[in-house]
């Protein structure tokens, strides 16, 4: 597959397939991730997302790569001239980089460590290397080859929970257990207990509601892009 269709995707699947667990993988159209002990960055930030049904309660949605930063990040600190956190990114002597625009001369760093490594890795094999798709050295960096075909890999799954049980009675379990996480006790400071993609779901309501903020170098690359076009700017 050539598109870099994201995790998103699940979102719009979960209204066609009230009665379904959504899984998904793929692996990324660059690689910033070596493998742990190594210092060839062979892997990316190879996504994955799952999203689970539930009746009252918003499905609880995880999307996440296996970096502590994607480089998605990265690229909009760089474009909005703002630092990286330490802790995104080292350079190829193992030292914390913070400049975004420098982000070429390191890697990304793994979540847990070798875990997030081996999470990667697992990731990359079922998305690309099942399905015959580009992996490792193979993969062609989008960014800087927009024109050359990616072959990027992706694999979707669909378990219907009646398979395993009655789909009311777990979509309510789901809730159960969402309200017994929420309404946990809090650690001091602590305003409220999010789930997993709750505050997405809230911001895209919002942003359906009242539209989607731009940043300012942003809608300046766009306005730019547009001229040269020929078509007109996003108002």
């Amino acid at each position: 597959m050539s598109n870099h269709a994201g995790p998103a995707a699940l979102y719009v699947m979960m209204p066609l397939a009230h009665d379904m667990i959504g899984l998904y993988f793929a692996v990324g159209s660059n690689n910033h991730l070596p493998p742990t002990g190594s210092a060839e960055a062979l892997l990316g930030t190879n996504p994955i997302a799952v999203a689970i049904p539930a009746d009252q309660e918003p499905p609880v949605v995880m999307d996440m790569a296996p970096t502590v930063a994607s480089f998605g990040k990265v690229r909009l600190k760089a474009a909005q001239g703002e630092p990286m956190p330490v802790g995104w990114m080292v350079d190829r002597a193992g030292s914390a980089l913070t400049d975004a625009k420098r982000a070429g001369e390191g890697f990304l760093l793994p979540i847990g460590d070798y875990k997030g490594y081996a999470l990667s890795l697992i990731i990359g094999l079922l998305a690309g290397t099942l399905n015959q798709a580009a992996f490792g050295r193979d993969i062609v960096d989008f960014i800087k080859h927009p024109d050359a075909a990616t072959n990027t890999g992706q694999s979707i799954l669909a378990v219907s929970v009646d398979a395993f049980c009655p789909v009311d009675a777990f979509k309510r379990n789901v809730d159960r257990a969402v309200r017994t996480i929420r309404e946990s006790q809090r650690l001091p400071g602590v305003d409220r207990v999010w789930l997993p993609g709750e505050q997405s779901h809230n911001k895209r309501i919002e942003r359906l509601r009242r539209g989607i903020p731009i940043p300012p170098a942003l809608q300046k690359s766009l306005d730019e892009l547009a001229s040269e076009l020929a078509v007109d700017p996003i108002l």
